[in-house]
């Protein structure tokens, strides 16, 4: 297809060789909601297909590979995570300096949500 090719910066060196564009999850699907183009590659987890077809119906979307599957992305989900927060179970300890200098970051993300 005519495709602009979008893919994740943990692709292998390779696959980002033959990228037009390489971007986070969130940001291939901004792309993807911005482009005027028709058609996209997408090399990332594929279960990312299914919101991008959903949030632009207008557009194809083909995966760089259907082996591009990560079963630990599909182990949690909102109720595991509520679980965790409410019993305390996996508590990660963060270092004063990388609390630092991830605030700012984190701060953003907050806003818009």
């Amino acid at each position: 297809p005519k495709a602009e090719v979008l893919v994740h910066p943990e692709c292998t060196p390779d696959v980002i060789a033959m990228a037009d564009k390489v971007l986070s999850t969130s940001g291939i699907c901004r792309h993807a909601r911005e482009s005027e183009a028709e058609e996209f590659i997408i090399g990332t987890e594929i279960g990312i297909l299914h919101r991008l077809e959903k949030e632009n119906p207008q557009k194809k979307f083909y995966p760089a590979s259907d082996l591009a599957d990560c079963p630990n992305m599909k182990l949690n989900n909102l109720e595991k995570i509520l679980w965790s927060l409410e019993d305390m179970l996996y508590p990660i300890e963060v270092p004063p300096e990388i609390i630092r200098r991830a605030r700012r970051s984190i701060d953003r993300m907050l806003e818009i949500v």
